[in-house]
């Protein structure tokens, strides 16, 4: 392989040491299908040259990437999933194969897999991955993007050829591994495990690897105030893409400790969903009969995660501080919720109180009305400049309507973004782009019924559409300044 001039690997994860990871060999598949490639984000990291058979070498066979870790490594972590703590689980069927610098700015960006087989970690599991669960997390990840969500990218997805038996869907099912590119593996988890074992030592030199790799304007920070710096980065990180997942309508739909990772940036997709309507209640895991994750509820849930982390900290920062820095997270979170709904909505930054009537009575009116959640989005980008689709829209109605007057009201002071592309062709559709279960359900049927991608195709083609409107994406795709990075 000749990688494009712009790759640029790296083994930085070997820093940590052993006490981290484990070695471990991927799963032989008896077939590799290549059914997804992510070519823009490929060349960002200087893999766009790949063949297809290069392509499947690395992300099917995980053969060492030139210059690159050679061996895969499944991360040691552990995690409370549904708030029980669990000490059994790490890296189950997944792991880090490889480290890439991205091209433009020189982010650290992992390689990770799901579906890749067992690891020390797999406990009953197979280690693998469903076709169903790759082509979901490659359009959950996808429609992320589009909508200006720091979220992991889904890089490659190739059919593995099994006929894997699962209890909650029909089986025998068709088999995948998933490639994900990510900011960071790191999770609070990560952390927990440590605190779990009393490894004070490792603590430390796990937040300082964190510190050094992800956060460098922290660096001047040393001892407790360093501990105090990094709690108050993660709760921003994290609060800003909780607020992203909100405007956005996203459910997660399991945000257990092990998925959140300190660099904040939103992964390890399973049962998600878009929500149809604004409904706090609206719950996308079927196994979450109590509601603990719903989407009204994701604020919570993140708060609590981020109080877990908090104690893993307490060898190196005095309790009383880390709890002052925890108690930031509320305001944090409502700043980050009003500037990311001006930011979707396409309107300038604001300031509080403007911004905060804005957030109120949107959200308000979303609720009261059950107006379907994307359409008013898309109606609005750009508030009064853009009201001509406004008054052309299915809602027109209940935009004439006086429980929209407080909304209408608040959007009349507040311009368009400079970057605002109020004329892409996008916004010239009938109706916006959505992801929801009835539409996720329909392109998997297609492929599982008759093998048929022309659905999932045209899918990512209409949220790539979204995304160049909207200034989200790999940067080679966008226009305008990139919204989908802290």
């Amino acid at each position: 392989m000749s990688p494009d001039p712009s790759y640029r690997p790296s083994c930085r994860i070997l820093d940590l040491g052993e006490d981290f990871y484990d070695a471990v060999t991927p799963a032989a598949f008896p077939a590799h299908v290549l059914r997804y490639r992510n070519r823009g984000w490929a060349a960002q990291v200087g893999l766009s040259g790949l063949t297809d058979a290069e392509w499947i070498a690395h992300m099917g066979r995980f053969e060492p990437l030139p210059g690159n870790l050679e061996e895969a490594l499944a991360l040691r972590y552990h995690g409370h999933q549904f708030r029980s703590y669990n000490p059994e689980i790490g890296d189950g069927r997944g792991f880090l194969f490889a480290q890439v610098e991205e091209a433009a700015g020189g982010r650290l960006l992992d390689l990770g897999t799901k579906g890749s087989g067992r690891t020390p970690y797999s406990r009953f599991g197979d280690g693998r991955l469903t076709l169903k669960g790759g082509v979901r997390e490659v359009l959950a990840t996808a429609m992320l993007e589009a909508l200006g969500v720091d979220t992991s990218k889904s890089f490659s997805l190739i059919e593995t050829g099994e006929a894997l038996e699962r209890n909650d869907e029909p089986s025998p099912t068709r088999s995948s591994v998933l490639v994900r590119l990510s900011h960071s593996h790191i999770r609070i988890g990560t952390f927990q495990r440590l605190r779990h074992f009393g490894d004070e030592a490792n603590i430390a030199r796990l937040l300082d690897y964190v510190v050094e790799t992800y956060m460098p304007e922290l660096s001047p920070e040393t001892g407790a105030a360093r501990a105090q710096a990094f709690l108050a980065e993660v709760i921003r990180r994290v609060a800003r893409t909780g607020a992203q997942w909100m405007v956005a309508g996203f459910a997660h739909g399991v945000l257990n400790s092990d998925n959140i990772n300190v660099t904040g940036e939103s992964f390890d997709y399973g049962p998600w969903r878009f929500v149809p309507v604004m409904d706090p209640a609206f719950v996308a895991a079927y196994f979450d009969r109590g509601g603990l994750y719903a989407f009204g509820a994701q604020a919570d849930s993140l708060a609590w995660n981020l109080t877990r982390l908090a104690e893993c900290l307490l060898p190196l920062a005095p309790k009383d501080r880390l709890v002052a820095v925890l108690e930031t997270f509320p305001d944090a979170f409502r700043a980050a919720f009003q500037a990311e709904l001006l930011r979707r909505l396409g309107l300038a930054p604001a300031g509080a109180a403007a911004a905060g009537a804005a957030a109120e009575s949107l959200w308000r009116f979303l609720f009261d009305s059950r107006a379907p959640f994307e359409q008013v989005f898309f109606d609005w980008y750009g508030g009064e400049a853009g009201k001509a689709r406004a008054a052309a829209s299915p809602l027109a109605e209940l935009y004439a309507a006086e429980g929209f007057a407080p909304v209408r009201a608040a959007l009349a002071g507040l311009p368009a973004a400079p970057g605002a592309d109020l004329e892409h062709p996008y916004f010239r559709r009938a109706a916006p782009c959505t992801m929801l279960i009835d539409e996720v359900e329909a392109i998997w049927e297609a492929i599982d019924a008759a093998d048929d991608w022309a659905p999932f195709h045209a899918k990512l083609a209409a949220v790539a559409e979204m995304a160049a409107a909207y200034g989200n994406g790999a940067p080679e795709s966008s226009h305008g300044e990139r919204k989908n990075h802290p």
